[in-house]
């Protein structure tokens, strides 16, 4: 490991402060929270008390609203904004970045709708020229890292020397990360399964079984590597960490939100008001219009998230949607 780094990570939400305070152990952290508030709050009780509550956030962490405060001097600039605020929030620190001395890493998921650019990709349109974008995407609910519990990660980056030092600045005894150079991969993979997951939960809701959701979770990483190596992934990171080891994790945790809501939504519960009760960003949902989009343009046949679109947009009922995914024309697998 190569001695401390100085990390600002951008986003104070349950993941943001996951990665704060494992970080933390050989690094020096600064969180960066858009809400005045919310940063009065964990400099107050040193853990965020709504997302995150008994997490440590103490030695070596410390808060900040100021953008150009919490960038100035950090090696490391974490971006862990929901997938909504990517863009703006990179838009507002481009002007703070250092492209020689400053490698930026996305931990949001998603695709943005209107360019299909990938998070990494969006942040990469707003930044200086040349500056060092990294993505970091596994199986990794915040609650497990936050108490310390082994996890596995990877850092993917074309340019490899970029995600090794990533590796080496965030790698400790209870956090393992994995490098790969296949950025579109690990991207889609951790992006897409949050609407298989959210369709994990409408299965849990509607009473189905464990076949059902072995189905859909074998199905559903069919669908995520199609439209994957479409747009230009391959196909061993879809059986990866950031690919398979994801999926599994966000369709049988109730950690996950997108599990959390679709469970709700199959018992009845209309998509919005699923949404509000589980008070946290669903990004299975927030990600359906543009994956969606983006399957449409690459000619992809994505049965399973089609029917997520007719369930959430289309108001279809979910056992209509089982019925019709089980009495489809026969085919090979």
């Amino acid at each position: 490991m190569i001695g401390l780094a100085q990390i600002a990570i951008l986003g104070s939400g349950s993941w943001g402060c996951a990665l704060a305070h494992t970080l933390s152990k050989q690094n020096t952290v600064v969180i960066w929270s858009f809400f005045p508030e919310e940063t009065e709050s964990l400099k107050l009780h040193q853990e965020n008390i709504q997302f995150l509550p008994g997490v440590s956030l103490k030695d070596g962490i410390s808060f900040t609203s100021d953008l150009k405060e919490a960038v100035d001097g950090a090696e490391f600039i974490v971006f862990a904004v929901p997938s909504f605020a990517i863009r703006q929030t990179a838009k507002s620190v481009a002007e703070y970045i250092n492209s020689e001395k400053q490698i930026c890493v996305c931990v949001a998921k998603g695709l943005e709708e209107e360019t299909l650019f990938t998070l990494s990709e969006v942040i990469a349109d707003e930044l200086p020229s040349g500056c060092a974008v990294c993505a970091l995407s596994g199986p990794t609910h915040a609650e497990e890292v936050g108490k310390d519990l082994p996890t596995t990660i990877v850092a993917a980056c074309e340019d490899e020397a970029v995600s090794k030092r990533v590796q080496e600045a965030f790698m400790n005894e209870q956090f393992r990360v994995y490098t790969s150079t296949d950025v579109k991969g690990v991207e889609l993979g951790g992006t897409v399964k949050n609407i298989i997951a959210l369709c994990a939960g409408i299965s849990d809701g509607c009473g189905y079984g464990d076949n059902t959701k072995a189905a859909l979770m074998t199905r559903g990483m069919h669908e995520i590597a199609k439209l994957g190596i479409a747009m230009g992934g391959n196909l061993e990171t879809f059986f990866g960490l950031s690919g398979m080891g994801d999926l599994i994790v966000t369709c049988t945790s109730l950690h996950s939100r997108n599990r959390r809501c679709g469970i709700l939504i199959g018992q009845g519960m209309k998509p919005e008001d699923a949404m509000k009760e589980v008070n946290m960003v669903v990004e299975g949902i927030k990600c359906l219009k543009a994956v969606k989009k983006a399957a449409d343009k690459f000619g992809v046949d994505m049965p399973i998230l089609e029917e997520a679109y007719e369930i959430v947009y289309g108001g279809k009922n979910p056992k209509e949607s089982a019925f019709y995914l089980m009495t489809r024309d026969k085919k090979a697998e």
